[in-house]
């Protein structure tokens, strides 16, 4: 006989929003399982220890019994048939971890404490009940789930630049289903792509600053058919962003100062933002709030450099289909 404490309204949102986040099934749905069972659990107690030995379908069937003494018994398993199918249709799944999405968890229940200020993976679980076509829903309302192509970027710029560019652009990321994570690195693009295409079914598309050949012969054994690597002309992201934008940004950003003569020159553009920013006594340059304020300064296509426009239009026709694999 099971002794469940009941889950709390922040329990379930906190559970729903893991569970349907970009990443890998087998890893987000043991962490959530295994958290509620630790904390909602009373009778049997069982140690963290004694869940990572446990079967996947006895760590499922505890799971769905403390769901469901919170929520009541589902009258339906279409939102549950419906989640299977697209982690099924994403990533490349055990028969274990496909044991885990064969839950009978009552998600129908917990959709009125979805609302306008959820993030969009919760807005999308809650459109699984009511659209028979996601995608449409998801250009409708820019969910970004369910996602259909994956960016890989070194830095934090291009995650934060790129989806912006690409919308004065006329392409939604959002509305497209583009998924881009910022690696954090040559060395991570490289472990984050191993990683992704042993595991992905959908196309990776990996950008690459100019230095990153080593990186590049690395990635290129294990490139599939429909991936595509984008290894940039010249220096990192910041050195394509065209030099009107740099000038406007730095005068919005740092109250209309004199810009020096080297801000043409042909150094890295980030050494030269850090010069600037050294000479003129103002806070340590950062990448990811300099990229913040280049967001507030865009106002249309024209911002937009020939080589980022590329970039862009070569996301937009990546599918399961593309054969070119190479750009550099």
């Amino acid at each position: 006989m099971l002794k469940i404490k009941p889950l709390t309204k922040d329990q379930i949102i906190i559970s729903l929003d893991r569970l349907t986040r970009f990443k890998h099934t087998e890893v987000k749905y043991l962490r959530v399982f295994k958290d509620i069972i630790t904390s909602n659990l009373i009778l049997p107690k069982y140690k963290k220890n004694e869940l990572d030995c446990m079967d996947y379908r006895e760590i499922k069937e505890l799971a769905q019994e403390i769901f469901n003494n919170t929520l009541g018994e589902p009258d339906n398993l279409e939102i549950n048939q419906k989640l299977f199918d697209y982690e099924n249709s994403i990533f490349i799944l055990d028969e274990n971890t496909k044991e885990l999405l064969k839950n009978k968890i009552n998600y129908a229940s917990c959709l009125k404490l979805i609302d306008e200020n959820s993030p969009n993976n919760l807005k999308w679980l809650k459109n699984l009940a009511n659209s028979d076509d996601a995608k449409i829903e998801r250009e409708k309302s820019a969910l970004h789930f369910p996602i259909e192509k994956v960016v890989i970027s070194e830095g934090i710029t291009e995650e934060i630049l790129l989806p912006e560019f690409a919308k004065l652009w006329g392409y939604d990321f959002d509305k497209n289903g583009v998924h881009i994570i910022s690696a954090g690195g040559k060395n991570q693009v490289v472990k984050l792509f191993y990683t992704l295409s042993q595991t992905l079914k959908l196309p990776i598309f990996i950008l690459l600053d100019r230095d990153a050949k080593a990186n590049y012969d690395e990635i290129k054994p294990k490139l599939r058919t429909f991936d595509k690597v984008h290894v940039l002309k010249n220096g990192e992201f910041e050195d394509v962003l065209k030099k009107e934008l740099i000038h406007k940004t730095l005068s919005y950003g740092l109250e209309n100062i004199s810009l020096p003569p080297d801000i043409e020159s042909g150094e890295r553009m980030t050494k030269v933002l850090e010069e600037i920013f050294r000479h003129r006594g103002l806070h340590e340059f950062k990448k990811s709030e300099f990229a913040q304020t280049v967001k507030k300064c865009l106002t249309s296509s024209d911002d937009i450099s020939p080589e980022i426009a590329d970039i862009i239009e070569k996301i937009k026709r990546l599918d399961k289909k593309s054969k070119e694999m190479v750009d550099n």
